[in-house]
């Protein structure tokens, strides 16, 4: 595979389970939404291969929705791979990172969705 041969490239949308509850153990009570918070643009990172992760509003109200201390121990995301339309942007792939909401996390598997 040649290096512009990237797979990393391409506008892609896929939607993830995210556990919380496993990266944020051991975390302290008023640190554990805040860290949730920099978990999910962490997971963004390594799962879309972009530096640039944009969160939607609704994941974050989503993690805080009970509280600092209280995090749902799941969360459902889509993650978008977009182009960046910036004349100056230092890369030119964005992922934003938005909510979708389920009633239950049972067997729930990677989507990969065609837009």
């Amino acid at each position: 595979m040649a290096k512009g041969d990237r797979k990393g490239d391409e506008v892609v949308t896929r939607e993830y389970t995210i556990n919380l509850h496993k990266r944020i153990h051991g975390t302290g009570f008023k640190h554990r939404a805040p860290r949730a918070v920099k978990k999910v643009r962490e997971f963004a990172v390594k799962a879309m291969g972009t530096s640039d992760v944009r969160l939607d509003t609704k994941v974050n109200k989503e993690i805080w929705k009970t509280g600092v201390r209280n995090v749902p121990y799941r969360i459902r995301v889509r993650l978008s791979r977009r182009r960046n339309d910036d004349q100056d942007a230092k890369e030119p792939l964005y992922t934003l990172v938005s909510l979708v909401p389920v009633s239950s996390f049972k067997s729930l598997q990677t989507v990969t969705i065609d837009e």
